[in-house]
């Protein structure tokens, strides 16, 4: 178990130091302040980092960090700067428990830039893939203002809102996922497994059998003996539509869909208002600059459309003007949010106004998710019910002529 060395200080001013055993420097910490006295400062005794550093050097392969990792480390953070910690201190302490190990070695790179004298918001932004501007950029304003731990509380909070907004999205795709998988998998069993054990029921009645029968043999036929261009074409098809995405217009077109496309349109429509609104608004209350806000909200807009009205937005305040005034001739922000953005700019209250606008679409956001859930559902399974029951009328109606025509004869 690592091993600390505290400092108290007594009512008397007299400074007491001693050393203790616990799991994490945030478990280290309540001990010490449970003896009593002013905690003067608290750090991890020598050896435990060596060994720290011994295991990175040591691992191979591991995913990098993810956002969980991110809200994590502000947490532990935020409460270690409030319990009146070193922040070189907290830091170490929080890169000895931290298990993803290349997240770790970034801890510890934050940390020797800091103890070198860097502002500590100037070592989290040498790692932009981890830390997002917007993340940077409170802490930046934390630091002229001097109140960085309510403002890692904050970060904390927007980065828990941001991760569940995320998983409430992704959990709403999952269900009609695996129903969509489902029926494919069925339809190619029904087609190369079932049906080509009833063809011989069929071999010199070909006269007999209906056109729509004749279709599904073929399509049996060419599964079995052509699969392969299948997989090429579904291949082909996810790989063209992958590298689309990474051009401008293929990226403007997808997400033009995504805003169009029935049932899922209300859902991703609510998600990047509740997205922009509270990103701006954290940083409209955090004292960030108004451009750097603008900036910093298209970027994370995460879509195209978004992010080229926040962009005009940013342009026309930089010439001088108000950020409601560009938001009036463009229609993805509904009226009514363009009303209060500018009411809450005349009255100097656009950060809370900005939350209150997040915090009812994300409502909206979790309401449409289930309501898009419970009409997908239902349309996915009569799909398939569908698809399936094409193939068995096309299997059975053959037979029911056959028998009529025998019985005849």
């Amino acid at each position: 178990m690592p091993s600390y060395k505290y400092e108290l200080r007594d009512g008397t001013g007299q400074v007491m130091a001693g050393v203790l055993e616990a799991p994490s420097l945030l478990e280290a910490t309540g001990l010490a302040r449970a003896q009593g006295g002013y905690l003067v400062n608290i750090t991890p005794l020598a050896g435990g980092m060596a060994g720290t550093m011994d295991r990175l050097r040591s691992f191979s392969v591991e995913m990098g960090p993810g956002l969980g990792d991110v809200l994590a480390f502000t947490n532990q953070l935020a409460v270690m700067i409030k319990a009146g910690i070193n922040i070189r201190n907290a830091i170490a302490g929080i890169a000895e428990g931290v298990k993803n190990r290349k997240f770790q070695a970034i801890i510890y790179q934050i940390k020797t830039d800091v103890e070198s004298g860097e502002p500590f918001s100037q070592a989290l932004a040498k790692h932009p893939a981890v830390f997002s501007a917007l993340y940077v950029n409170m802490v930046r304003a934390s630091e002229l203002s001097g109140n960085l731990g309510h403002m890692l509380e904050r970060l904390a909070i927007y980065i828990d809102n941001q991760a569940d907004t995320r998983r409430t999205v992704i959990g709403a795709m999952v269900y009609p996922c695996i129903i969509g998988v489902m029926a494919v998998l069925t339809t190619v069993v029904l087609l190369t497994y079932v049906l080509p054990k009833l063809t011989p029921l069929f071999a010199g009645k070909e006269q007999y059998l209906p056109g729509v029968t004749k279709v599904v043999l073929g399509i049996s036929d060419f599964l079995i003996g052509f699969w392969w261009v299948l997989l090429l074409a579904v291949g082909g098809i996810v790989t063209g539509f992958i590298l689309s995405l990474r051009t401008p217009k293929g990226r403007r077109l997808w997400d033009i869909v995504k805003l169009r496309v029935p049932l899922l349109g209300r859902m991703f429509r609510a998600l990047y208002i509740s997205r922009g609104m509270s990103t701006m608004g954290e940083l409209v209350r955090a004292g960030v600059p108004v451009l750097e806000t603008l900036s910093i909200t298209a970027d994370v807009a995460g879509n195209v459309l978004h992010k080229e009205v926040w962009q005009k937005v940013h342009n026309k305040v930089q010439q001088g003007g108000k950020i409601a005034e560009p938001l009036r001739h463009q229609t993805l922000l509904p009226p009514n949010v363009v009303q209060m953005i500018a009411a809450g700019e005349e009255s100097g209250t656009l950060g809370e106004v900005l939350g209150d606008v997040a915090e009812f679409y994300y409502r909206e956001l979790r309401a449409t998710v289930k309501t898009v859930t419970s009409m997908i559902e239902p349309v996915m399974i009569i799909i398939m019910g569908v698809v399936v029951g094409f193939i068995v009328a096309s299997v059975l109606l053959p037979i029911f002529k056959l028998s009529h025509v025998l019985t005849k004869g």
